[in-house]
């Protein structure tokens, strides 16, 4: 089971085994002001709720297979990449296979299956037109020895999709297992993979390199705090911004972190940069046309948060913005190409809702709904402008549906 917290986790096992959104929390921040004082909310009650497609969102055709945890990436010629995942919301069955969503057509085909299953992976778009994919949580049954290695099930098996064959080749092994770790492609080409949770109480600071060319993996410097479930961002001046996640927070516990910090690419170092205002994991950053940084709400041990942050590279700062009308965590966020941002569905929601930010005032309106709640979705913005959301955790189940989103003309 993925971790929000160790407390959280084990609220959502007992009510159903791995359930996703409930009622809206009496708490539930509705003013889109800014409010320089983030406010949580407790989690809902789950229900099973599914309500019909509501405002500029429309189905398009299901996956192949259901799943969650999985990867989405948008290849050069448009198609989209879904890789891997957990086939069961009792997240048991992890997955091998891979499929391509052709927005032309609306519809779904089968591709080469990765080497190993695996979910809470990364994947990268490479300079070249192919996708790295790098360690994740793997499946004991089918990868031998994997799970034995590592009590969390981390692999540091890595592989490279071409999208020309449709096949998939083992490359270089990270230097260390990884799940739930970040993957930053640089502007030299190389990727930056940082952070990791080996075992309940060991949560790693490594970070380390890919290089294309050779298909090796080297370490670099260290964060200056050990993440995993982190957030992290590539910025318009090469560095990388990391924030959050769950890590040390006193010399014998470990919970969610307000720390931030940056990497240089020409030295391979870390320094601290300002807090958040909340302590939050999982979740994107998303660069404005601004280049600020979006924070969108997140998990704080057994809270969701409406609350968002903004920060300023110029002061390496961050600061209140609008907060959402829901809080949620386990979400998606998306760079529309007008510069808005959309969040959509999350753990804490009742229902698949989504929301729409405009970075001009900073405030948020209702972006309509689709289909049944879910978290662990994922979703990505396709070359039309339409913006592809797929999968993610059910009730009782793993979705297969898919839905797109398309902004209004001129807005």
């Amino acid at each position: 089971m993925w971790r929000l917290s160790a407390s959280l986790v084990s609220i959502v096992i007992a009510v159903a085994g791995c359930t996703t959104q409930g009622s809206p929390s009496s708490q539930t921040a509705t003013s889109t002001d800014p409010a320089p004082t983030p406010t949580a909310t407790p989690l809902p009650e789950p229900t099973p709720t599914s309500i019909p497609f509501k405002g500029p969102w429309t189905a398009t055709g299901d996956m192949i297979t259901g799943r969650a945890e999985h990867t989405a990436t948008v290849l050069h010629d448009g198609r989209v990449l879904v890789a891997g995942g957990v086939a069961d919301n009792r997240e048991e069955e992890r997955l091998a296979s891979a499929e391509l969503y052709d927005p032309a057509t609306g519809t779904w085909q089968a591709t080469g299956s990765m080497t190993k299953p695996r979910s809470w992976h990364t994947a990268t778009l490479l300079p070249d037109g192919r996708v790295l994919v790098a360690g994740g949580r793997c499946d004991g049954r089918y990868a031998e020895g994997c799970a034995a290695k590592d009590p969390t099930g981390a692999q540091a098996s890595a592989e490279i999709y071409d999208p020309s064959t449709g096949t998939w080749t083992p490359t270089g092994d990270m230097t260390t297992p990884r799940s739930m770790h970040t993957a930053t492609l640089l502007p030299n080409g190389q990727v930056l993979v940082a952070g990791t949770e080996l075992a309940p109480d060991r949560i790693l600071a490594s970070a380390e390199l890919f290089d294309p060319a050779t298909g090796r993996w080297t370490a670099t410097g260290d964060m200056t705090i050990a993440r995993t479930q982190q957030m992290a961002t590539l910025l318009r001046d090469g560095t990388v911004l990391v924030a959050g996640g769950i890590g040390p927070i006193s010399p014998t516990e470990h919970g969610e972190l307000t720390s931030a910090e940056l990497y240089t690419p020409g030295t391979g170092t870390w320094a601290a940069t300002g807090n958040m205002a909340s302590a939050r994991s999982n979740d994107p950053l998303i660069v404005l046309t601004d280049g600020t940084v979006l924070k969108t709400g997140g998990v704080n041990g057994e809270q969701l948060l409406p609350s968002c942050e903004l920060y300023d590279p110029s002061t390496r700062t961050w600061g209140p913005t609008g907060s959402m009308a829901s809080a949620r965590g386990v979400l998606t966020s998306t760079l529309l190409a007008d510069g808005r941002v959309l969040v959509a569905a999350g753990f804490g929601v009742p229902t698949a809702s989504a929301e729409l930010y405009d970075p001009a005032t900073g405030s948020w309106a209702d972006a309509g709904s689709f289909g049944e709640s879910r978290f662990e979705h994922r979703a990505v913005l396709l070359l039309n402008g339409k913006v592809l959301v797929m999968g993610g955790l059910l009730e009782h189940d793993v979705a297969s549906a898919a839905a797109l989103y398309a902004p209004a003309p001129g807005s």
